[in-house]
């Protein structure tokens, strides 16, 4: 374990005398959790500027937060004169939550504390001191223009995952901007932002120098009431803080059971994975998915016509195809990824470590092209897993139709039918829901599958005001083109085998 600094040591002998302000520790003396006081260490470490945590709901960051904010207005922790303590959010509402904790650990104070602190609830909120060379705390909202000028000696970004983006950067800028005056220390604690191109999920991802970042966020692609990743984004659950491990277990079989915003905002909030929760379902939940996996010596037969579904991947990313036997319902999936950068660099920077290099060693997924994956050349290697036989139909993207001519010459296959889908809310509400009726009647079946399982993982759905569902990403790097490839392929499948049979015509003699 890393020494703490002088300021860390300060902040955690502090903090203890506090008395719990609310909730069922009410009355009590703060006690540390362990990933609390790591959280300390990390922040106040010598040449840290700014300290992120990201951590599920009812983990007592802003609580902690608002006592370490006593702490510097009391000239306790990195103590020098005329202190300022800016408490930031999204809007002044959501701000007083933390100035509410400052208020409640001040109430718990002997009364001879009490007596130095001014507290202002009108227009503006504050506490002022003029113990120890004074000090400011104060509550402004995302608009940067309250900010300049000012020169604070720790800010506290709440909830920094929820601001607009426009105004919140602006405010966070200015308070950067401010901090560097007097050697300032920034603390940003949010739950997880709903995708990678939040400003929070950048702070978590590419911190610059000088930058402690502490994240408490799953693996993806877990059951919602896995409880092993629960605690993971829960924390303080193991040491009495916040949810309990039960009230988890149980909140997740709920929105399980309720599905579409529930469960996604509960992976958002509890599970802290970067999951929007408006207007998204899930094509299918972990759980729906894994019931199509068998043992492969119980895997259906190869009998009938088979369709092709190809979801073509751009520059850098992944294609990927799925044979859909109708018949027997029988499943296999394949995808293909340039050569170019290598397994282990793509699994570093879309955030699955060594997945993809598993996923080739199992014959899941295959390298070929340099920049990009020739499409001709994939095709026809994975109709030549069909040992001769010709797809019914081959499935695909709509808008990329001479794509798709071309690649079939190259591959042979110019003669096969092929069916082009939208990739809209028309085509792809229906595909949805063939896709979940298929799968919940017990027509797909497949061996078990990491590129599958992974895809149907990061594979969400937006839904329009009418209820229709279109395939999308759960994670700006996620890779469902397996999931899409098996949508489409499925689909068309089922179409197939529901058409009605053609009769022969009948001559009448008049």
């Amino acid at each position: 374990m890393v020494r703490a600094s002088k300021e860390a040591t300060a902040a955690l002998r502090f903090l203890p005398k506090l008395i719990v302000p609310e909730g069922r520790l009410a009355g009590k003396r703060v006690k540390l959790a362990s990933y609390q006081k790591q959280f300390i260490r990390g922040a106040f470490a010598k040449g840290i500027e700014a300290a992120c945590l990201s951590i599920g709901r009812g983990n007592a960051k802003t609580a902690l937060s608002a006592g370490l904010a006593l702490g510097h207005l009391m000239g306790e922790i990195a103590p020098q004169p005329k202190r300022e303590i800016i408490f930031a959010a999204r809007n002044r509402d959501q701000a007083k939550t933390a100035f509410g904790f400052l208020i409640g650990f001040i109430e718990g104070l002997p009364e001879e504390d009490q007596a130095q602190f001014t507290i202002r609830r009108g227009s503006k909120l504050e506490v002022e001191t003029d113990a120890n060379g004074g000090g400011l705390a104060r509550v402004i909202a995302a608009d940067g223009k309250s900010i300049l000028g000012g020169a604070p000696t720790l800010a506290i970004l709440d909830e920094r995952a929820a601001w607009e983006k426009d105004k919140g950067d602006a405010l966070e800028n200015a308070i950067l901007s401010g901090l560097g005056k007097r050697d300032g220390r920034a603390l940003i604690i949010s739950t997880s932002a709903p995708d990678d191109g939040n400003t929070f999920s950048r702070w978590l991802d590419e911190p610059p120098p000088g930058c402690y970042v502490q994240e408490h966020r799953p693996s993806p692609g877990l059951a919602p009431d896995d409880l092993e990743s629960l605690l993971i984004a829960n924390p303080g659950a193991r040491e009495g803080i916040g949810p309990s491990p039960e009230w988890l277990t149980a909140q997740a079989r709920r929105a399980i059971a309720r599905g579409g915003s529930a469960l996604s905002s509960f992976r958002n909030l509890n599970r802290n994975e970067r999951v929007a929760s408006d207007d998204r379902s899930v094509l299918l939940t972990v759980d729906e998915w894994l019931g199509c996996e068998v043992s492969p010596c119980d895997l259906p037969p190869r009998d009938g016509p088979v369709v092709l579904g190809v979801d073509l991947g751009g520059s850098r990313s992944m294609s990927a195809a799925a044979l859909y036997w109708p018949e027997t319902g029988r499943l296999e999936a394949v995808g293909a990824f340039p050569c170019n950068p290598g397994l282990g660099d793509r699994g570093q920077s879309d955030g699955v470590s060594g997945r993809y290099i598993e996923m080739r060693d199992r014959g899941e997924l295959v390298t070929m092209g340099e920049a990009t994956v020739p499409v001709g050349r994939f095709m026809a290697d994975v109709a030549a897993k069909l040992d001769g036989q010709a797809p019914a139909a081959i499935v695909g993207d709509r808008f990329r139709y001479a794509e798709f001519m071309e690649a079939l010459r190259d591959a042979g296959l110019e003669r096969v039918p092929f069916i082009p889908r939208g990739q809209g809310w028309a085509d792809s509400a229906e595909d949805c829901e063939r896709l979940r009726r298929a799968v919940f009647e017990g027509d797909v079946q497949t061996a078990p599958s990491l590129l599958l399982r992974s895809a149907f993982a990061d594979a969400i759905t937006l839904v329009d005001p009418a209820g229709n569902h279109k395939i999308a990403k759960g994670r700006s790097t996620g890779r469902i083109d397996a999931a899409a490839a098996t949508l489409i392929a499925v689909a068309q499948g089922v179409r197939m085998r529901r058409a009605p049979a053609q009769s022969k015509g009948r001559l009448a003699w008049g």
